[in-house]
Parts: structure tokens; sequence; C-alpha cells
């Protein structure tokens, strides 16, 4: 469903399970985390009525190299604590990861539970990452490494080695 279409009950127990699910600290769930899940397509899965987990896909325009690349990117994907480790997650995510190779030219996401999306076809970026911001590009070391791809129907040739970029965001990049 679009981001329009959630009900504010809807949004309300989202948001509930993204700020249980990232906890506090360094690893919090941001107002700018999300904003950068609104205005795309919303997934979830719901137990007896009740929302136990989400996922979120945005568009957003990537480059590969110099090569602008019309991306589906995966944005606050959570489950309920209490409703983790019965394959919820994957269920949604096995949809998204559908969606996207359906979609788009690309698939990307940031994390750092990388072997939770690569056993769904996702793969680890391996070469530099950047911010294009209006001063040019800006690298992103700290996210090299944590960066995802998913290569669809439509994906340009890659190796995955190349530059790759996105354009600068209130919050977290990737």
């Amino acid at each position: 469903m679009s981001s329009d279409a959630l009900t504010e009950p809807e949004i309300a127990s989202i948001r509930t399970i993204l700020r249980e699910a990232f906890g506090d600290g360094d690893d919090a769930f941001a107002e700018d985390d999300w904003t950068h899940a609104l205005g795309g397509t919303h997934f979830v899965l719901d137990l007896d009525g009740e929302i136990v987990t989400h996922a979120a896909i945005v568009e957003r325009q990537l480059w590969i190299r110099e090569r602008p690349v019309r991306t589906g990117y995966i944005e606050a994907v959570a489950t309920d604590p209490g409703h983790q480790s019965r394959g919820f997650g994957s269920v949604v995510m096995e949809a998204v990861t559908d969606h996207v190779r359906e979609s788009f030219d690309l698939g990307a996401l940031g994390t750092g539970r990388l072997s939770f999306y690569q056993r769904l076809g996702w793969e680890a970026w391996k070469g530099p990452a950047y911010v294009r911001d209006p001063g040019g590009l800006i690298r992103t070391r700290d996210d090299e490494g944590y960066i995802l791809v998913l290569r669809t129907p439509m994906s340009p040739s890659f190796e995955g080695t190349e530059p790759l970029s996105c354009l600068a965001r209130v919050g977290e990049p990737w």
C-alpha cells in the first residue's frame, strides 16, 4: 500500500514496531528514518489483525559510476520484537524483493544485518560509496560494507566495485 493509504492506527503501530525493534542509542530509529520511508510502497504482515512486520520501498536515483539508475530503496524494515525469529521478516522481504525485481532497475539498502538479506539474493556493494551534494561527491566510508544491492532483469551491467552514489538527504544518506 502507498504511504497515503496508511491509516493513523497503522502508522502508529508501524512506528511502535520500528522504535521497539531498533531500540535506543546509536541504532535508534529516528524521525529522519521515518521520513525516508514515506512516499513509496509499504509492505506489512499482520497476525490476527495486528501488524507485526513492516518494510517500505521508496524510489531513489543512485549512480553507478556516472550512470543514473532508477532504484527501489528499502527502508524501515522491522518485526515486532515479540514476533521475531518466526520467519515474518523473511516473508515480507521476499515480497519486497520480488516487487523490486519487477519494478526497478536496481534494488538497494543499507544494513548491518548483511546475511539476512544476502540469503534472499542481495549482494554487498564492494566499491566506494559517495553522496552527491551541491559541492560535489563526498565519500561515505562509514557506509561502505553496509550497502547491499539487488540485481533485477532491468539492471545495467556492473561489477559491484565501481563508485556508487546517492543524493544527499537529511539524516543518514544511505
